[in-house]
């Protein structure tokens, strides 16, 4: 994969202040720790501060959270598990076309941004066995055992007996209970919820630096869909290998063929995570100031005015329309 070091530079033209250049990396595995807030353990041994590159969750292992903690694990490219306050989830499979945890403590949600037909994404909750068959949002409880499909749709296996959970239907999982769903209010979100909306959110801003990046400096590094790592956001970014997406929150993910210059932003529409921004911005969530080619992104990504998805600004300025 590709990693953005810190180093001064002058590339392609584009003067990026925070030294951002490319070099090739290798594609994080499933079950890398991405992100703790408050404390997290695997197997018991806690995970120390600024390891989070390196940290992964092997076969049989456990990921778990203290109290008043979460913490966020990358599946597949595009799909993130997270699990909330005092809750556990076991690695059972980390292929890429074969990933499977389970869910034995606590609560969980997993993002499902991109899918392919090879991927078979489960989650195992008590007797049950839950496939995620589309991109969208999921939230599992382990006590009492239940599956939540707020976007998309799973499959679902108890013994023998077999059910579909579709958008707004949720299923309990007691081992004796009816397979049968019932519709829920996805306007009652829950913190995990917020702080998953949130990462996401965080996430969309981390690709959208990584690919202004890859294209400024030099599109030949590029490498298709995967995380990249983005030491300015000291994170994971996802980027698809071609066009752009959206998360089921509602935030955009852009391939870097989709940053041109010239002002207009990612492919030109002026829209980000389904809203519409306008107006010039000072700054991106204090990253420093940039000087982009030939006015590139409307004078520069970060602090000269990010133009912002088709020449609107983003998270302020002229604020939201």
């Amino acid at each position: 994969m590709l990693e953005l070091l810190k180093r001064p530079a002058v590339l392609a033209g584009v003067v990026l202040s925070t030294g951002l250049i490319a070099s090739a990396q290798t594609m994080p595995q499933p079950g890398t720790v991405s992100y703790v807030e408050g404390h997290a353990s695997i197997d018991g041994r806690a995970i120390p501060s600024g390891s989070l590159r390196s940290t992964v969750v092997n076969t049989g292992q456990t990921l778990s959270t203290g109290m008043g903690s979460k913490a966020e694990m990358l599946l597949t490219p595009g799909v993130v598990l997270r699990i909330g306050n005092d809750s556990a989830v076991r690695m059972v499979a980390p292929s890429l076309t074969n990933t499977q945890v389970a869910l034995t403590r606590g609560t969980a949600m997993v993002e499902v941004d991109q899918i392919s037909p090879e991927n078979r994404l489960a989650v195992s909750d008590q007797n049950a066995n839950i496939r995620l068959e589309k991109t969208g949002l999921y939230s599992f409880s382990a006590n009492p055992p239940m599956v939540a499909v707020y976007d998309g749709k799973a499959d679902v296996q108890v013994g023998d007996r077999t059910a579909d959970v579709g958008k707004g239907r949720e299923l309990m999982l007691q081992a004796n209970a009816r397979l049968k769903t019932e519709k829920f209010d996805r306007d009652q979100q829950g913190d995990l919820y917020a702080w998953s909306k949130l990462r996401s959110e965080y996430m969309s801003e981390a690709n959208g630096y990584s690919a202004e990046t890859i294209l400024a400096y030099d599109p030949g590094w590029w490498y298709g869909t995967g995380w990249y790592w983005n030491p300015y956001f000291d994170s994971w970014a996802f980027v698809p290998g071609a066009g752009y997406l959206y998360s089921p929150f509602g935030f955009g993910f852009f391939a870097p063929g989709y940053a041109y210059y010239g002002g207009h932003g990612f492919y030109g529409h002026g829209y980000y995570g389904g809203r519409h921004y306008a107006g010039a911005v000072s700054g991106f969530r204090g990253a420093p100031p940039a000087v982009a080619h030939a006015g590139g992104f409307s004078g520069g990504f970060h602090g000269g005015g990010f133009g912002g998805f088709g020449g609107g600004g983003f998270h302020g300025g002229g604020g939201r329309r």
